[in-house]
């Protein structure tokens, strides 16, 4: 919801003793599961975390996966609650800023940003970062910089859609199709037409397709034009009008993950890369495929190797084939077969059956790792089970209350 040098020269001799050096490190540091790209750039994200559980859910998540994805694509991810670090000194040690739930109050913080920028520095901006019912409270920002000045509505509740690629030929966008489906999010709009500004380049907005936009009659856009990620082309800068998981805000349990779009995740590395001066194909973090083990020694398996929709998910003996074989995405999902492990119907009850289903960005096919080897469905709060408990062929796959019994610990491909 919305809140108010100079070059040093060495020999070819030294160069290989250090090249040396550098591999015995590398396996004294012990073994990794995928192969991590040399570290070019750093990035450093400012946060709150205190205003609005979707909010400190989506720092949580991006604390968590951007790690994960530099590592893989060759920059460090910093994250600090300290908006006095937000200095000129320390931001010349950064190629790359984020501002996840808020932007500078102070004026100087404000004037080492601005001056960060103006020198070439990169910007990636998300959601409520941009949000202000007054935007004289930083013109440049609001209306110079973003060209939105202040927030006008937001769409409710938060809900994945269809964006439409406006401007296919930047390098954030490479690569993408013509539209991409967006992870779950709330949506602002804003006081300003960004098509009006000379400035912006629009990168995607809502395609016509996906309205009606959000679940709340009082709160939904059923027409419009409304711009999501863009770029002011003065500037290294990318805001992206997503960030906010959709929420139990009676059980504070998050039912989404803004990384559970595959395109959007692609579209959000290209953006990092860009704004901080570079360029080029990007790698989402690192999954792995194999058999899911669980009780009994048995297999989580796709009864019949069916594809359908709604095709349940069991415990077969293991045996290879692809009925067994699973992704585990770096977005916290499960794939088989094309399709993605389900919750049904997006049940939070005990005893609930899991199912294959269309991947679809929602919380029923979120799955993170829990204590004791468990599953755990953070939409319901509960982890994948096997009935009865029994270890028998066909016996399904549900969610239930965690305990920590054996019929709920899972061996995950690595």
């Amino acid at each position: 919801m919305p809140r108010s040098g100079t070059a040093v020269h060495r020999s070819p001799l030294l160069l290989r003793l250090l090249t040396l050096l550098a591999l015995v490190l590398g396996v004294q540091a012990g073994p990794t599961l995928a192969a991590h790209a040399a570290t070019t750039f750093k990035v450093l994200a400012f946060y709150d975390g205190t205003y609005d559980a979707a909010h400190i859910s989506f720092d949580h998540e991006a604390n968590a996966w951007f790690p994960e994805a530099g590592a893989q694509n060759g920059f460090t991810y910093t994250a600090t609650t300290d908006w006095s670090q937000l200095n000129t000194a320390n931001l010349a040690n950064y190629q790359v800023v984020m501002f996840l739930d808020d932007y500078p109050h102070n004026a100087a913080q404000q004037s080492a940003f601005q001056t960060y920028m103006a020198g070439g520095g990169g910007f990636i901006g998300f959601h409520v970062s941009a949000y202000t019912a007054d935007s004289s409270d930083w013109p440049w920002y609001h209306n110079t910089f973003l060209g939105t000045g202040t927030f006008r509505s937001n769409s409710w509740g938060p809900t994945s859609e269809t964006l439409k690629v406006e401007d296919r030929g930047h390098a954030a966008t490479a690569g993408l199709p013509s539209t991409v489906t967006s992870s779950v999010s709330e949506w602002y709009s804003w006081q300003y037409d960004l098509r009006q500004n000379p400035d912006i380049d629009i990168l995607a907005s809502m395609d016509p397709s996906t309205f009606p936009v959000g679940t709340d009659p009082s709160q939904t856009w059923y027409s419009g034009y409304f711009p999501i990620v863009w770029t002011n082309r003065n500037y290294r800068m990318v805001y992206n009008n997503f960030g906010h998981n959709a929420m139990d805000y009676s059980t504070n349990t998050t039912l989404s993950s803004t990384f559970a779009s595959a395109q959007q995740n692609q579209l959000l590395l290209q953006e990092i890369k860009w704004a901080a001066g570079q360029a080029g194909p990007v790698t989402p973090p690192a999954t792995a495929t194999g058999p899911i083990h669980g009780y009994g020694g048995k297999c989580v398996d796709i009864a019949g190797a069916k594809t359908a929709n709604g095709t349940a998910v069991q415990l077969y003996d293991c045996n290879g084939t692809g009925a067994q074989n699973w992704t585990v995405g770096s977005d916290g999902t499960l794939t088989a077969l094309g399709k993605c492990m389900d919750v049904t119907a997006a049940g939070t009850a005990d005893g609930t059956k899991v199912q294959l289903y269309d991947c679809n960005g929602t919380g029923s096919q979120i799955w993170q790792r829990g204590a004791n080897g468990a599953l755990v469905n953070p939409q319901s709060g509960k982890c994948l089970d096997a009935t009865g408990p029994s270890s028998a062929n066909g016996t399904r796959l549900q969610i239930w209350s965690c305990s920590g019994a054996a019929n709920q610990s899972w061996q995950l491909p690595s």
